[in-house]
């Protein structure tokens, strides 16, 4: 009996424990909380479906002869972070993959006008090798020995664009810029140096803004994109704001002392130009934080980007907490759209076409069964409920629907719903 007692009490012991280590998690939580900004928060919605399309894409262009048994995909699912089977999820966008049977199987490849969008990415890229140069020398520069371990920098290297064999396509055509070395001859200590030289230090986004500006004599400073009611966090921002620009490239950065104004105001700089070199203006914290020595950022990264809400925006959509320079959306709309980008809307687009056009199949042969059945179809009477909630992410997709067109309630609650849920 006293056996049974006390695992009794141990496993009541272990669910406290557990239960307080919820109020803990929840507690932590509440420290990254920061004012929902809905355009920002729709910006991040719009292209989640974007990311797993991607990656589908990239996961049949490495395939031999780029035709994929729809059974591996299936299995590549789980590392998706998606559920339910994968010929569901490619039959949503026709325009985008093309499933076919050969041999009693099923098999996947990109349409016609999907590997048209591929090429043309692909020619846009060997266009930009001097601008891709260019931004990983200004990332270098800005690391405290002027150097990047090459495993850490695959984990950003879509941010900035960079193709996946950059280290083959592009540091060996630029020596008198780069090198690679390695110390201690493992592979994971792999390295990109900057070649050392005495060239003039770049010009940062901020300082660049500001020699833009009509009025002479501008000096560089941050702009801040919060509403004018929230008068505290103006009045935080004016008195940051204060004190002299910082420039990232500064070379005299290791003199200054943490915890210091001028520290601050560099560290803000230097994430401030990470994610103006980014091609969508954001970054995951977590994958910044690993960086922290590299970049000198301070241990806890959270509590600066938080204490900055007019330059900075962080949320944990999808919980996975993602950075976002403010001045870089006007709405929920990237304002200056680097030519990769460009053509990856190129990309969103078609999913959206072959979405709808789904969307549409499917309402047509749900209205032919229901005719065969005998249900009358009454006329639909438009009049607005303002009971009835939209999402945030439904709003999105009305303003941004493919070539303008909007939908209504009913049709974007049909849209969703096959959109995020598993054919029955």
């Amino acid at each position: 009996m006293k056996v049974i007692r006390f695992s009794q009490n141990l496993m009541f012991t272990n669910k406290s424990l557990k239960q307080l280590f919820n109020i803990l998690n929840i507690r932590e939580f509440s420290l990254w909380s920061m004012k929902k900004d809905p355009d920002l928060e729709s910006a991040l919605s719009h292209n989640r479906r974007w990311i797993v399309n991607n990656q589908i894409k990239n996961i049949i262009l490495r395939y031999p002869n780029q035709v994929v048994p729809v059974n591996f995909i299936q299995k590549k699912f789980k590392t998706l972070d998606l559920q339910g089977k994968a010929l569901n999820w490619l039959n949503k966008y026709p325009c985008c993959f093309e499933v076919f049977r050969e041999n009693n199987e099923l098999y996947c490849q990109l349409t016609k006008r999907m590997m048209c969008l591929v090429e043309e990415e692909e020619s846009i890229k060997e266009e930009q090798e001097p601008v891709f140069a260019e931004r990983l020398a200004k990332i270098l520069m800005m690391s405290s020995n002027q150097r990047l371990n090459v495993v850490k920098l695959d984990e950003l290297k879509r941010n900035f664009g960079f193709p996946d064999d950059y280290l083959i396509r592009i540091v060996p055509k630029y020596p008198e810029m780069f090198r690679l070395i390695n110390y201690s001859g493992r592979k994971s200590a792999m390295e990109i140096e900057l070649v050392p030289s005495n060239p003039e230090l770049p010009i940062s986004f901020i300082e660049m803004s500001a020699s833009k500006q009509k009025q002479n004599n501008t000096e560089p400073a941050f702009s801040c994109s919060l509403p004018s009611t929230w008068i505290k966090s103006w009045e935080k921002f004016h008195d940051f704001n204060s004190t002299p620009y910082i420039s990232p490239y500064t070379k005299n950065s290791s003199s200054l002392v943490e915890g210091t104004k001028e520290h601050e105001k560099r560290t803000v700089a230097l994430v401030h130009e990470l994610l103006s070199l980014t091609l969508w203006k954001k970054m995951s914290v977590i994958k910044l934080g690993h960086f922290r020595r590299e970049f000198a950022l301070p241990e806890k990264l959270n509590v600066l980007l938080l204490k900055h809400p007019g330059i900075f925006y962080v949320t944990n959509k999808y919980r996975t907490y993602t950075v976002l320079l403010r001045e870089g959306y006007n709405g929920s709309k990237l304002i200056n759209k680097d030519p990769v980008v460009v053509v990856k809307d190129k990309f969103g687009e078609l999913m959206q076409e072959g979405l709808h056009e789904y969307n549409q199949r499917g309402r047509l042969s749900n209205l032919e069964k229901r005719k065969k059945r005998g249900i009358i179809i009454m006329p639909k009477v438009e009049k607005k409920d303002k009971n009835v909630e939209i999402s945030e992410q439904e709003e999105e997709e009305d303003r941004v629907g493919h070539s303008g067109r909007l939908f209504d309630p009913e049709e974007r609650k049909r849209f969703y719903k096959i959109l995020f849920e598993e054919d029955s």
